[in-house]
């Protein structure tokens, strides 16, 4: 900025709509009160009464542990889990007599898994505080009262009343009251990208008061009393006064400068330190994001809850036959097994007291069987999703290289989800479309100007002729314009309008060239833009309130009209006279501007011109400037209300342009009238402001109309019919009018050739007459029922054609949507909704959004995904199970709220179809994967304790049962979540039908699960009795030893890690190196450990003492029951899947049959006759699931 702006400007005046509020709102009257008590003394720290105010410090720590509450903390959250609580009792009573197996070999594996949570939490928080350091360290310059001079401190160290000088671009340190700026009337500009998420300037202006204090030494004797609201956390509010010599000056939230928000575009400035640390707005937000759970996850405890009967039921059966044969033991006076020695027993057991032997048995039963229960599962899951979070963070399909912006998984516990999508909500501004405004058309006295076709102009083309014309072009196929500084062909942003017949000066030629210059005159004047001049090139840029505000200006200047200076009261221009063809500066006395509201959506300005005549410009919806034409001057109007709809339909944003002279009575009466409403002191200020607005803005003589195009995306409409063959629902929720979302659908492919399309809608003729007379009960009721008709004939049409092909999209206006999502509609609406392939609604409110999430979440029960760009998108964002956040021109707070985050739209399609579908399949496999291993290797205990008469006498030794799900187990399954992939990445994009196997649930649904434990079932009886029945009968060794109760472990332990691991090989579909490592690792590992722990002391190793090396190793017949058990054990599951493979394949079945096929069937684009087949019955089985 040049400093010459810094001087001559002072903003402070200029927004006289929104800036100039009364001198003492209601609110201020509370101050003193509950919830505005706060007193700040400002650069008056050694002041007695201040001292007695304990403000907290400016530290701010955003960790969830301190190195004190951390072991209790983390514990409590570990045993929050189930399973956890489970194993941590069975530990404790581990150290009875209860327990068939040392405490020790208990406790260890319960402390790995554990403390490898603990760690991973305690790494995690330990890059947060990380973070606090380095906020905590960072320097900011403190004014000192002793040397009259600012030195430098740590942000940490700031206390409440401290005056800071903070510099161009950097964070302010906590929340400060503006006094003064490098600039004379005290305005600084703040970038809130941190706080709100959005990008564009924010302009903040000091009190007058204050404002001339600009330097060290004008602080000398400075001295102040700030008295405001409370800490809260409302980021658009601040209630407070400030007492400075001898006056009382109301504070707004115009003079707050945020904690964590940056100074821009000016050099320094000044402030007092109001909130700290904690108390700051920015830490009064920081709440965790709502707490997301996937459904995979949520059944995955009702599966433990499962097991935990399961285990209580067989100790149950196991006590029962205990006590029965315990009782028989003594009867009638006879011992029958008396080799126990039943007379000389303890209370476990005990003929004569059977029933408490066997209610010991239970509780030893417990202990025995727990093995059922996966100890590992949890930390194994958390591991596996943080990596598969590693792969999607750095694929680099899903990497935008002109943003530099790579994708970001910001939550890792909702992987799976991503895989089972049932219908996206999307928002359209900025996340199907760039948000990047171009000026393209424009309508001015009746005549349309602006060459070229919009992308939605060509999705007309297609559509009326089925086919993209040869000869099509876009405006950018357009050559440049020459002149002007147009002729290096050089691209302008925000600016992409073509027309020989106005450009180039040639306008000046034209019948209406005076309307023409009226019309870029508006533009150019009619707007809050600053211009910044570079000071090396002379090349002038704006800053802008919004993309849209910036290409009217940008229009202008390239078409005559340069606005190159503001001053606090004038607006200048480099204007081509239409008269003498040359051009000219000429300056704008700026007198009032009304801003731009979402209830008034219109801009005014009111100036005077070198030729003394009072002018108000006016650009606004055409919903509410038609209405304020002037009935005498209303020419053009029907050619301009035509051309908008073209436009609309062309997917253009519009604005109509008009102006009108103000007499000079009629100003100096409106002025008095104006000044009055905005200094009242009455609750209803703004409605007076309004309505002294809307009065000035009447008897507009029309110019004409712009038109703005927001490009689609890159790739979007191909991403969108990649998901829509997925059979995914989408459903856009736009602020636009019907007509440009209906046509952006058609774009983007939202809305499809020989789709039927159901609109719903309350523009009609009865309405308007209702709402004409002001009934607004009446207007209410007519609308409900007409909503509820139009949703019925709707419903009633989709039914009418059930059992063809046709397919149906619902588009709903704003108005219809609120009735629609009434308790008495909402049921209907959402069943219509469902029935179509695609929903569009329009003029929908950031609350709309969100309600319509949480119908359809909760509706259909189904997972829903929603994905957009700005703050307006974070009510939906979190409502919905996945929320994606676009890191687009709106900024960051999407991002913020999202839990995944993309660069743009077409990413969806890879992050959905492609690690969707793999985390999905990965996590189910893998939990199937571990209850089978759990329960094929429980249930041995149970059949060796039914063998052994319901001893209570486990059948391994305890470190064997240990190590199991630790070490000779968990790596393969781990790697299998990791790495495992049904087809490639490739093969999931060309077929999106694939996505359906999770969206149907058929990978983890309970006749899968069920299935898995049965095969977990099934594989322990024949473990056990093969195992037993092949080596019990007939000698073992060399020397005609039979096997003893070591060995018969040992063999048994054999088969089941044999077993399970290459049933893990089976299973998996794509191998790498590190499953064949992890695999057979595990395996070898096993030997190893055998034969480590075996050659300890037989008082350690017990029961493994040398039993590998001397008793198993040499025997022929250990390594042929190994060979014949696990063979058997893995016919069952062979035999299955080599059935369902040829007679019921899945669809990924077919896939990889295809792909085995060979490279010609997999070039070619038509799918088999039987793929066809499987791919109709696919479809076939979802219409009844959906409907």
């Amino acid at each position: 900025m040049s400093g010459g702006r810094k001087r001559g400007i002072r903003f402070s005046k200029l927004y006289s709509f929104s800036c100039l509020k009364s001198p003492f709102s209601n609110e201020h009257s509370q101050i003193g009160k509950k919830g505005y008590s706060r007193v700040v003394y400002c650069n008056d720290l050694d002041n007695q009464e201040a001292a007695q105010y304990n403000y907290c410090g400016n530290y701010v720590s955003t960790t969830k542990y301190t190195a004190v509450n951390f072991i209790p903390k983390s514990l409590f959250e570990q045993f929050r889990r189930v399973a956890n609580i489970y194993f941590l009792v069975v530990a404790c009573v581990s150290f009875s007599p209860l327990a068939p197996y040392s405490a020790i070999s208990v406790l260890a594996p319960l402390v790995v898994v554990i403390g490898a949570t603990m760690a991973k939490e305690a790494v995690e928080d330990w890059r947060r505080r990380k973070q606090d350091i380095e906020a905590n360290n960072r320097k900011v310059k403190v004014y000192d009262n002793k040397s009259g001079t600012v030195k430098e401190t740590r942000w940490k160290k700031l206390r409440v009343g401290d005056l800071v000088k903070v510099y161009k671009d950097e964070y302010f340190p906590s929340d400060l009251l503006l006094l003064s700026s490098s600039y004379e009337d005290g305005i600084c500009y703040v970038e809130t990208m941190n706080l709100d998420g959005e990008t564009n300037l924010k302009l903040k202006h000091s009190l007058d008061a204050t404002a001339p204090l600009r330097d060290d030494k004008s602080f000398q004797n400075f001295k102040a009393v700030i008295k405001c609201e409370d800490p809260n956390e409302d980021l658009y509010s601040f209630v407070g006064t400030l007492c400075y010599d001898g006056q009382e000056l109301p504070l707004s939230l115009q003079q707050i400068l945020l904690r964590d928000s940056k100074l821009r575009n000016t050099d320094y400035v000044y402030g007092v330190v109001v909130f700290t640390g904690h108390d700051t707005k920015v830490m009064q937000n920081a709440t965790d994001p709502p707490s997301k759970r996937s459904k995979i996850e949520r059944k995955m405890d009702k599966i433990v809850y499962i097991l935990f009967s399961t285990l209580v039921l067989i100790s149950f059966i196991g006590s029962f036959f205990f006590g029965v044969e315990t009782k028989k033991d003594f009867h009638r006076g006879k011992y029958r097994r008396w080799y126990l020695r039943p007379d000389n027993t303890t209370v476990f057991y005990d003929p004569k007291r059977a029933s408490l032997a066997a209610f010991l048995h239970f509780l030893t039963g417990l202990l025995l069987y727990g093995y059922l229960i996966p100890i590992s599962l949890y930390v194994s899951i958390e591991m596996v999703k943080v990596l598969q979070s590693i792969f999607i963070n750095q694929d680099q399909d899903m990497y935008a290289e002109e943003t530099d912006r790579p994708a970001h998984a910001r939550t890792s516990n909702l992987n799976e989800e991503l895989g089972q999508v049932h219908t996206v909500l999307s928002d359209k501004t900025g996340t199907l479309t760039c948000n990047s405004m171009e000026f393209v058309k424009c309508s001015i006295a009746g005549t349309a100007y602006g060459r070229g076709m919009t992308e939605v102009e060509r999705a007309l083309t297609r559509r009326k002729e089925d086919r993209q014309p040869e000869d099509d072009f876009t405006s950018e196929d357009l050559p440049r314009s020459t002149g002007d500084g147009l002729d290096s062909g050089k691209s302008i942003k925000g600016f992409n309008f073509r027309d020989e017949r106005i450009m180039n000066g040639q306008w000046v030629n034209l019948p209406h060239s005076d309307v023409i210059q009226k019309f870029f005159r508006v533009l150019a004047i009619c707007h809050t833009a600053i211009p910044d001049v570079n000071k090396e090139t002379g090349e002038i840029s704006y800053e802008a309130e919004s993309p849209d505000e910036a290409s009217f200006v940008i229009a202008a200047r390239e078409l005559g009209f340069e606005f190159f200076e503001r001053t606090q009261t004038s607006i200048s221009l480099h204007e081509l006279d239409y008269e003498t063809g040359k051009k000219v500066d000429r300056s704008y006395k700026l007198l009032h501007i009304l801003e731009f509201s979402s209830a008034r959506k219109r801009m005014s300005v009111i100036v005077r011109n070198e030729e003394n005549q009072l002018l108000l410009l006016c650009k606004g919806a055409d919903s509410v400037m038609f209405e304020r034409l002037s009935e005498k001057e209303r020419l053009f109007e029907a050619e301009t209300k035509e051309h908008i709809k073209k436009y609309a339909e062309a997917g253009l944003r519009t604005l109509v342009v008009a102006y009108r002279e103000i007499g000079v009575e009629e100003y100096r009466q409106w002025e008095e009238e104006f000044l009055m409403a905005k200094t009242s002191i009455s609750e209803d200020r703004d409605e007076l402001v309004d309505a002294a607005a809307d009065r000035i803005e009447g008897d507009l003589i029309l110019l004409g109309a712009t038109a703005v195009e927001d490009k689609l995306q890159k790739g979007v409409p191909e991403c969108i019919e990649k998901l829509s063959n997925a059979q995914i629902n989408i459903w856009v929720l736009t602020g636009d009018k019907m007509e440009t979302a209906i046509n952006i659908g058609y774009a983007c492919s939202l809305l499809r050739q020989g789709m039927k399309a159901i609109v719903i809608t309350l523009d009609s003729p009865d309405i308007n007459a209702l709402e004409k007379q002001g009934d607004k009960e009446a207007i209410a009721k007519a609308s409900s029922e007409s909503v509820g008709s139009q949703i019925r004939e709707g419903i009633a049409q989709i039914d009418s054609v059930k059992e063809s092909s046709v397919t149906f999209g619902l588009i709903i206006d704003g108005k219809s949507l609120a009735f629609a999502l009434n308790k008495n509609l909402e049921k209907s609406f959402l069943d219509l909704a469902t029935k179509c392939a695609s929903v569009i609604c329009c003029r929908s409110s950031p609350k709309q959004k969100a309600l319509v999430t949480r119908l359809v979440k909760m509706g259909t029960g189904k997972t829903t995904l929603s994905i957009g760009d700005g703050a307006n998108d974070v009510g939906m964002l979190q409502e919905a199970d996945i929320g994606v956040g676009i890191s687009g021109v709106e900024g960051m707070q999407a991002v913020m709220s999202s839990d995944y985050a993309i660069a743009q739209f077409r990413f969806l399609e890879r992050l959905l179809l492609v690690h969707g579908h793999w985390c999905y399949r990965r996590i189910s496999m893998m939990i199937c994967y571990f209850f089978y291993k759990n329960i094929a290797f429980g249930f041995t205990l149970f059949w060796f304790e039914a063998y052994a008469s319901f001893s209570g006498q486990p059948a391994y030794n305890d470190w064997y049962m240990s190590f199991y799900n630790v070490f000779f187990t968990s790596l393969p399954v781990i790697a299998l979540g990791v790495f495992d992939q049904d087809v490639s990445a490739r093969l999931c994009l060309k077929y999106p039908m694939l996505y359906q196997e999770g969206v149907q649930n058929i990978l983890f649904s309970w006749s899968r699960i069920l299935g898995w434990m049965g095969n977990g079932f099934i594989s322990s009886m024949i473990i056990f009795f093969f195992t037993s029945h092949s080596t019990i009968p007939q000698a073992f060794r060399n020397d005609g030893q039979v096997v003893d109760y070591e060995v018969f472990g040992a063999t048994m332990y054999t088969c089941v890690v044999w077993a399970v691991n290459c049933q893990m090989a089976l299973s998996i579909n794509y191998f790498t190196w590190i499953q064949h490592l992890f695999i057979w690792g595990s395996i070898a590992f096993w030997y190893i450990f055998l034969v480590i722990y075996g050659s300890l002391s037989p008082t350690v190793s017990t029961t493994a003492y040398r039993v590998l090396v001397e008793a198993c190793a040499p025997s022929p017949f250990y390594w042929l029951a190994t060979v014949l058990v696990v063979v058997s054990t893995l016919l069952p599951y062979f035999a299955y899947r080599a059935f369902q493979t040829r007679f019921r394949p899945m669809y990924h079945d077919i896939i990889q049959i295809r792909r085995s096929l060979g490279s010609e069937t997999e070039a070619s684009c038509e799918l088999p006759l039987r793929v066809e087949d499987k791919l109709y019955h696919l479809k076939e089985r979802l219409r009844p699931r959906e409907s």
